[in-house]
């Protein structure tokens, strides 16, 4: 749902961490210090921006983000490990997202080294807000819009590049698994649109349904493909994946299905785990037929789904610390906490000297 700015507990501080009770850390929106800005005007590339206090803008109320939707927002995070470094998970993914995302809605964009050296100022700028380690993440939400006035007309004038974080916990913190609704009447996504893209217009359109869905006591609900109603699709805001003996399926990448960093992962280390992985269609008699059923998504991370009620017949599957998804879980954390080896080149250290 949408974010609420919230007060954050606080408690004895230390010298590396703010004043905080980590350990009542939700996820929502926590004001930290400092974010990044930078402008760009038409026809021209996206320059160094800066560091500059957390604050408002100041914005036309005939900007193309207002009017006419045209924006995208990136979503990661930076760990603190028990060795005191400060990591960054495969931020040039996030990167290239988001020019393809600006690409379909016709905005400039910064280059993927723009775009991780603001995150890492981001980050730098806000130190003290990293949770200590097992105590939650900084979570990182770069943002890019037409900021510039538009009516009727194009181009937009002006196009704004900011990025701001605040600590976060658990996304899912039900560890007995989720308790989804199948959505068989509401799209979430519809061929040649933007599902496929980080649109911000992709959300806001199914929190009805998300909403209504919580009233009914589920955690969230998994879409259906407009073309045909039949095959899965994904969560509000996660990708979803199914487990029937050493075969692990996942909707594959259409268009309107968004290619998540943490899916892209979570292929390789099941393949690496000896399951043979598939990006197929995934009708819902195959999901309602699946031992094991879990989520991916960097807040959701790999989380189990625990049963599945479609047209008001509910399904349970697999749960529990021997599931494929605990597994991964715990294979993809240790990466990202640097508790183990990275060989696959995934995590970026953050120099303590970097100035962008």
């Amino acid at each position: 749902m949408a974010p609420s700015v919230q007060s954050l507990p606080t408690s004895v501080s230390d010298e590396k961490c703010a004043n905080v009770k980590w350990e009542e850390l939700g996820f929502g929106f926590y004001r930290t210090d400092n974010m990044y800005v930078a402008k760009c005007k038409h026809g021209e590339s996206f320059q160094e921006g800066k560091i500059v206090p957390y604050a408002d803008f100041q914005i036309s109320p005939c900007s193309a983000v207002l009017n006419y939707g045209q924006g995208l927002y990136e979503g990661l995070k930076a760990y603190r490990t028990e060795d005191g470094r400060i990591m960054l998970f495969r931020p040039d993914q996030n990167a290239l997202r988001l020019q393809s995302g600006a690409h379909r809605l016709c905005m400039p964009y910064p280059s993927v080294d723009q775009f991780v050296s603001a995150v890492k100022q981001v980050v730098l700028a806000n130190k003290k807000w990293i949770p200590p380690p097992g105590k939650g993440t900084l979570y990182i939400r770069p943002i890019l819009f037409g900021s510039g006035p538009i009516l009727g007309s194009f181009p937009v004038p002006e196009y704004t590049f900011t990025v701001f974080a605040c600590p976060v916990g658990r996304y899912h913190k039900d560890k007995a698994g989720l308790n989804l609704k199948i959505e068989d009447k509401v799209r979430r996504a519809f061929p040649s649109g933007t599902g496929g893209v980080k649109s911000i217009t992709n959300y806001s359109p199914v929190w009805i349904t998300l909403a209504e869905a919580k009233a009914q006591g589920f955690s969230d609900v998994l879409f259906l493909d407009a073309a045909t109603g039949k095959n899965v699709e994904e969560l509000f805001a996660s990708n979803v994946f199914i487990v029937k003996g050493n075969v692990v399926s996942t909707p594959e990448i259409s268009g309107t299905i968004l290619p998540g960093v943490t899916r892209k992962c979570i292929i390789e280390l099941a393949r690496d785990s000896g399951y043979k992985v598939e990006e197929r269609v995934v009708p819902v008699e195959d999901l309602l037929d699946a031992e094991e059923v879990f989520c991916t998504g960097t807040a959701a991370i790999v989380t189990t789904i625990a049963s599945v009620t479609f047209k008001d017949k509910k399904t349970g599957f697999k749960t529990g610390d021997k599931t494929l998804a605990a597994k991964l879980f715990a294979t993809l954390t240790d990466i990202q906490m640097g508790r183990v080896e990275d060989k696959k080149g995934w995590t970026v250290e953050i120099d303590r000297g970097h100035q962008g």
